[in-house]
């Protein structure tokens, strides 16, 4: 049943709202904690799950239990993404006055939203909901996560051990619910009856989550665009790629999914990227990748995130060993050419352009096509040509000389807000550009004190100029 039409059964509906009950009981038992007190919680949420010896259980558990990704991207998820995550908003003032704006004589004050209903994806379901719900407590709000049935068990242990962390600070353990048996019905009843929904997931799920009367955050489908131009270190650019391109399989939405060089360093650049690890298709190799990624117009669910060897023997390739991502060539984009669309596995296709215009042009016409909005990157040493590319490409987030998917949803050499949920303005259909945090999870309210200097209209001489004359 698609996202959008599915209705849950009076028995369905009935445990969402024992779920939210319990969730707003707790939620209400922290509206009035301190700082001090929110900040110990979400610290130590991120403990119970990031340290080394539960986050070896929880990225080997993971991995059986989804058979997607490897066992080296999970853990750096669990152990290294949830505590940048923490670093990065530990010292963010969240409750109480936010901002005085002197000059406007305005005070913004933090109020928590209630509860947070989060839909987590089955391809990164180690960390979402833990970066996800220290996000939703630091507003000193509660949340029920519904994972992806794939990844229900994942979900399970990880929110029992946020749980268990809550309770030896003294907080109410429902701060953090699971929806240990998830299914469309279910998630779309949670969305109807929780404050505010955080979803990160499928087309479907996401567009279910802005239809269904609940204000939504919802994030924008993937399809990382990036740029080498002449100026580029080529060593650099190609072991970046080869890093962004096989982290946890290209699991991550963020994963470079195509490369564009310029004519002057493509064979440069390619011969580097093989060196990685990067293995060149011919058109036949193309052909059988393309039966087997594809199902009916869709990404087929065996494929995705799945080692370079296996994608081999599905596809009936002769992969010789040490060869960890396919190259494709690629010309066009649109449906007539799907390899310019997201593919959710170690498989990349690669354009060649003349100059920085040609680049900007042929990353536009990629992502009209899927992905706009969502992130690109440009490996550079030219402000112009990087400058000229962030005005010209229709993006959130263009990362320049940075590993695309452990970059765009920050990281610890780089300025971007820490989260597995981004936003892609109203080129992914989104309500927010955002690399989505716990600000995006409270109510603010403006407090309004007059000025001590009432402000004055100037002269329609002073506030028209020149355009007065247009109408004489």
């Amino acid at each position: 049943m698609a996202a959008e039409t599915a209705v849950a059964t009076t028995e369905e509906a009935k445990l969402v709202q024992s779920l939210i009950e319990r969730s707003r009981k707790a939620q209400a038992q922290i509206a009035n904690y301190t700082q001090e007190q929110v900040d110990e919680l979400i610290t130590a949420m991120v403990w119970s799950v990031a340290r080394q010896d539960v986050a070896e259980k929880i990225a080997k558990f993971t991995v059986e239990e989804t058979q997607l990704g490897n066992y080296d991207g999970k853990y750096l998820k669990i152990f290294r993404k949830t505590r940048a995550a923490l670093f990065d908003i530990i010292n963010d003032k969240s409750v109480g006055v936010l901002e005085e704006d002197k000059e406007r004589n305005i005070v913004k004050i933090a109020k928590p939203v209630g509860v947070i209903g989060a839909l987590t994806p089955c391809t990164n379901p180690e960390a979402t909901p833990v970066i996800k719900a220290i996000s939703a407590v630091k507003g000193r709000n509660s949340i029920i996560v519904a994972p992806h049935p794939r990844s229900k068990l994942t979900n399970k242990m990880i929110c029992d051990l946020m749980r268990e962390a809550l309770k030896a600070c003294g907080a109410p353990e429902d701060l953090v619910i699971s929806m240990d048996s998830p299914s469309m019905e279910g998630t779309a009843e949670l969305m109807k009856q929780c404050d505010r929904i955080l979803a990160t997931g499928g087309a479907p799920m996401v567009k279910s989550a802005y239809s269904s009367g609940t204000p939504a955050l919802g994030v924008g489908a993937g399809n990382a665009v990036i740029t080498v131009d002449d100026t580029a270190d080529l060593d650099e650019a190609a072991e970046k790629i080869r890093i962004s391109k096989t982290l946890d399989l290209a699991a991550s939405c963020s994963s470079d999914n195509a490369v564009i060089a310029f004519e002057s360093n493509v064979e440069a650049l390619l011969e580097k990227l093989q060196a990685q690890g990067g293995y060149i298709c011919n058109a036949e190799e193309k052909a059988k990748l393309q039966n087997i990624i594809w199902e009916d117009g869709h990404i087929a669910a065996r494929i995705v995130a799945q080692p370079a060897s296996v994608l081999a023997e599905m596809a009936g390739i002769d992969l010789p060993e040490g060869k960890t991502f396919f190259i494709v060539p690629e010309t066009g984009a649109g449906p007539e050419h799907p390899f310019s669309g997201e593919k959710m596995s170690v498989v990349m296709a690669f354009y060649t352009v003349k100059d920085i215009d040609g680049a900007i042009a042929t990353t536009n016409a990629i992502q009209a096509y899927q992905g706009q909005g969502h992130s690109c990157g440009i490996y550079s040493y030219s402000d112009e040509n990087i400058m000229k590319f962030a005005y010209a490409t229709k993006t959130s987030r263009v990362m320049v000389n940075q590993p695309q998917a452990p970059s765009n949803s920050g990281n610890l050499w780089n300025g971007m807000r820490q989260t597995f949920s981004l936003g892609c303005g109203s080129w992914g259909g989104n309500s927010t550009n955002n690399n989505i945090t716990w600000r995006d999870l409270i109510n603010e309210t403006w407090v309004s004190k007059p000025l001590a200097v009432t402000k004055e209209l100037p002269s329609d001489d002073v506030l028209f100029g020149k355009v007065m004359d247009k109408f004489k």
